[in-house]
This record gives structure tokens, sequence and C-alpha cells, in this order.
């Protein structure tokens, strides 16, 4: 009998382009940290209003060397007026610093990281806890004292970082793939 992880790992980025950052960003150079993700669309008012500027404060506020906020555009619609050099206006316009990646043309109208999510549009938030693992996926607007709640608890109670050594230290309660328990 196979037994499923409630939390599953996280799949990769799928990303054509960054913005924001000086190298490539992958989810398996950020183990150790929370990792939120926003995906979002220049033309999508949700994500204008709500979804970004809750992303950047996010960044603003929660320690860098805990948590990462990336941004990810992903365009399954009006591909023709939502190019990279749009986007690079629209990123300094909106005053947005964390690191932002485009996400790769899929094969059909959806772009490729968006499918392997099976994200329903945007504005979605991700949060992936320090072990790489899907731990909240949210469609539409995601409340501010929610998205701050699971990343503090993540924070206090999340799973365990990794080492150098490839060890693990124990930051709060035992954590495996099934979960975190208490001590």
């Amino acid at each position: 009998m196979t037994q499923t992880t409630p939390f599953p790992t996280a799949p990769e980025l799928m990303v054509s382009e960054w913005f924001n950052t000086g190298a490539p960003i992958t989810l398996s150079g950020l183990r150790g940290k929370i990792v939120v993700i926003e995906a979002f669309q220049m033309l999508c008012p949700g994500c204008v209003s709500h979804g970004l500027p809750q992303a950047q404060q996010i960044h603003d506020i929660f320690p860098r060397d805990q948590v990462a906020v990336l941004g990810l555009h992903t365009v399954f619609e009006h591909h023709d007026a939502m190019r990279p050099v749009s986007l690079k206006a629209f990123i300094h316009e909106y005053r947005l610093s964390f690191p932002i990646g485009v996400d790769q043309a899929g094969h059909s109208s959806m772009p490729k990281t968006m499918e392997a999510y099976a994200m329903r549009g945007t504005p979605s938030l991700i949060v992936i806890d320090r072990l790489g693992r899907l731990r909240a996926k949210h469609f539409g607007r995601a409340g501010d004292m929610e998205v701050a709640y699971q990343i503090a608890s993540l924070m206090e109670f999340g799973a365990a970082a990794p080492q150098e050594d490839g060890e693990t230290k124990e930051t709060g309660p035992k954590c495996d793939e099934d979960g975190c328990a208490l001590r």
C-alpha cells in the first residue's frame, strides 16, 4: 500500500527569465527557507491591487534569511501585451524589489509552472516550507492575517532546517515527510 504524504514536494520553478536577481533561482537552492511565491499577471486587477502589494509587504517585513519571496509572472492570456520588456517597466513602476521570474510558456495557453502547481488563475499565492513541501496554495485574494499566520507558524514550528553538511537541525518540533510532531 502506498502512503501519500499530506505535504507533497513543491514542483521546481520553470522560469525563462529572472528580474531583480543576479542569478537564476531554484527552489532546491532555497531549501532551509520558507518560500512564498506570488503568481501574477500585469493586467490582472486583483494582482495589482492586492497580490503584489501583499508579496512586497511579506518581503519587507519577514527576515530574508528565513523567508524568500518570489514573484512568478505567469501569462495565460493577453500574451502580446505582456512581454518581458513590459514586465521590466511594470516592476520598476510598482517598485517591486523581490526576485520575479517569467513562467515558461507551455504547449497550451497554460504556462509550465502554473500547470505543475495546478493553479486556477491569478493571483495565486504559494507557501513552501523549509523542506521544500507545498504547505498552502491560495487562489484569489489571500487574507493578510491568514498568510502571515501561515508563514509565522512555519518559522516557529515548521520543518527542520538543513545545515551545510546535509544533516538537519531541529528548529522546532520533530518534523518529517508526514508533518511535525511536538516533542
